[in-house]
């Protein structure tokens, strides 16, 4: 299981390698966080509660960009990769399966191997 406060500790580090562990503990940690936030929202019917969620997303902005970037350095790719997103249909999945892809083994261009080092 990958290590939730690494992209903490790398807040706004876009240089280096992530392993699948790290990257989807920090990912599915943070969406189980959002929806406890969400619950008392839906739950009273205040919009006013939607600020606690929304204020979350704010500050994993830039950590969960940085994890996702360095996730795509472990398989090789370049962080410009996350663009992929942004055709339609298709890129939001073909992001989502280079984040389930296996890093590259030993060092590459953006580093060593983080389950190595």
């Amino acid at each position: 299981m990958g290590n939730y406060s690494a992209p903490w500790k790398n807040y706004a580090t876009f240089q280096g390698r992530a392993t699948r562990g790290e990257y989807w503990t920090f990912a599915l940690v943070n969406i189980v966080i959002a929806v406890v936030l969400y619950i008392p929202a839906i739950a009273t019917g205040k919009t006013a509660l939607i600020a606690l969620p929304a204020i979350f997303w704010l500050a994993i902005i830039v950590p969960s960009l940085a994890v996702l970037v360095r996730r795509l350095h472990d398989s090789g790719r370049s962080g410009g990769w996350f663009f992929i997103t942004f055709v339609p249909f298709i890129g939001g999945l073909w992001l989502l399966v280079l984040t389930l892809l296996d890093g590259t083994a030993g060092a590459n261009q953006y580093g060593n191997n983080p389950r190595t080092a």
